[in-house]
């Protein structure tokens, strides 16, 4: 029998697929929709302190081989989430992520603050890298503000954390981010957000509304980014901090080549969007495909197992 079976921390998931946080997970009906997936598990939209219209239509395109997108957190905010993880608990599910994103370090302590309070025993992923709000920076870009916010947040913090970081390019930025996150009892990275302020133009038009037509790429055209941020965190991080990929999975071999890498869970981002949630089930069945191919019965059997010349 072949198992997708995966861990994070002491919690373990049917499979190692879920949605990434932004993508069909807003309102009730959406969550709901994900539960009953195919998928592993599922995470909510980033929230807010409060609700968010994100930024005017139209916001997200399909491209050739991708997405762009500009959506500027649009979300119920954070008591609406809240409340749905609760009931989450409150049925005996806390597999469950849920995603704040607060729009200053103060918001996000007040977030993390009443989830430590609650009875919500799932894990907590801290965005740092939406890259798609006007006048605001990306978190994860700076280095030492981001050691700031991971200092104060495990002053009290004890439940599962993890983070959502942008896209390195640079081997010293591995380098420098891997050092940080090292020195706190993080659970998992997420890795990665889309790349940012890209632009993509048919005829003589952008295709976007918001900052003139930039926004956030994803989908195939991310997936070597997204590999090379998986592989380069699985090496350096300390092995208590968990990988999950994200970006340009469209097939069972993406999620493959992630798991391959260092991914032990393998988010669904564009696609998602394209195909709506029996996006799982296809995925699942040719990944199981290209294992018994190559004889693995187990994602242990080759995670991380990349093979350099």
């Amino acid at each position: 029998m072949i198992s997708l079976q995966t861990f994070i921390a002491e919690k373990t998931f049917k499979n190692c697929l879920m949605n990434a946080s932004g993508v069909k997970c807003m309102t009730d009906e959406e969550l709901q929709e994900l539960a009953r997936s195919e998928a592993g598990t599922w995470i909510t939209k980033s929230c807010t302190l409060v609700p968010q219209d994100g930024n005017p239509s139209p916001r997200y395109a399909d491209l050739k081989m991708g997405s762009i997108n500009s959506m500027g957190l649009p979300n119920l905010g954070f008591d609406f989430y809240l409340n749905y993880a609760l009931k989450q608990h409150d049925t005996g599910n806390d597999s469950l992520f849920f995603s704040v994103a607060g729009l200053k370090l103060e918001d996000n302590l007040q977030m993390l603050k009443r989830i430590q309070d609650s009875d919500f025993q799932g894990f907590t992923e801290l965005n740092l890298s939406c890259p798609n709000l006007p006048g605001k920076p990306q978190t994860g870009y700076d280095f030492d503000r981001t050691n700031e916010v991971l200092d104060k947040i495990f002053n009290f913090y004890q439940k599962p954390l993890g983070i959502k970081l942008p896209p390195y390019f640079d081997m010293i930025h591995f380098e420098t981010v891997a050092n940080i996150l090292n020195q706190y009892p993080l659970r998992f990275i997420t890795c990665i957000n889309s790349v940012g302020n890209a632009l993509y133009i048919e005829d003589e038009t952008v295709v976007i509304k918001p900052k003139g037509g930039f926004g956030g790429l994803g989908g195939a055209y991310v997936k070597p980014t997204a590999l090379a941020n998986v592989r380069m965190f699985y090496k350096l991080l300390k092995k208590e901090i968990a990988v999950i990929g994200c970006g340009g999975v469209e097939t069972g071999r993406d999620v493959f080549e992630h798991i391959l890498c260092g991914a032990s869970m393998v988010q669904i981002a564009t696609q998602l969007m394209k195909e709506d949630t029996p996006v799982f089930f296809r995925l699942i069945a040719e990944l199981k495909e290209i294992m018994n191919i190559k004889g693995y019965q187990n994602i242990s059997d080759f995670r991380g197992k990349l093979k350099e010349l």
